[in-house]
């Protein structure tokens, strides 16, 4: 048995983090008023355990951004299947969700962190942050958000260029 597995297996490790992102989905469903508290429940509970399925195998709390990339929910003018999934539970379609969700979201879930990004060159959010039981170093690995931190084209909207001489 693995050290992770020890500790009360992959899902146990994953619970604040899937919580924080399925927490942040419902919100924004919640917020268009057209999916009702009990839809609400049925869709965080099909989220939750889709996340908790497809996350099982990419989890590595020792190596955080190991996997970022298969942990990333992204809609981008492409529906994101996990969410499609947990949407069909509920009885919403592709076309009404595009409607209700943001067009373009990129939502990172990593041990020990949650963040989002709505827009392609929008603010980088940290919905969940915990300290890892041991220092991670993360000195010279690029993770899906750095890479697309570096790969962009024009600046975050929050960061301000100085020069000086």
């Amino acid at each position: 048995m693995s050290q992770r597995q020890s500790r009360g297996g992959p899902r146990a490790d994953m619970v604040p983090e899937i919580a924080a992102a399925v927490g942040f989905v419902s919100s924004l469903l919640r917020t268009r008023g057209c999916v009702s508290e009990q839809q609400l429940q049925v869709f965080s509970g099909a989220l939750r355990e889709a996340l908790a399925e497809h996350y099982k195998h990419h989890w590595f709390p020792e190596k955080p951004f190991k996997g970022s990339g298969y942990r990333c929910i992204r809609i981008n003018h492409k529906m994101d299947p996990i969410i499609s999934k947990a949407a069909s539970q509920i009885g919403l379609s592709i076309p009404q969700l595009y409607q209700l969700l943001p067009s373009e979201l990129t939502l990172w879930v990593d041990p020990y962190e949650v963040s989002y990004r709505i827009g392609e060159d929008g603010s980088i959010c940290v919905l969940y942050e915990a300290t890892a039981a041991k220092p991670v170093s993360s000195y010279g690995m690029l993770t899906c958000k750095n890479q697309m931190m570096f790969g962009r084209t024009s600046p975050s909207k929050n960061y301000i260029m100085t020069v000086s001489s």
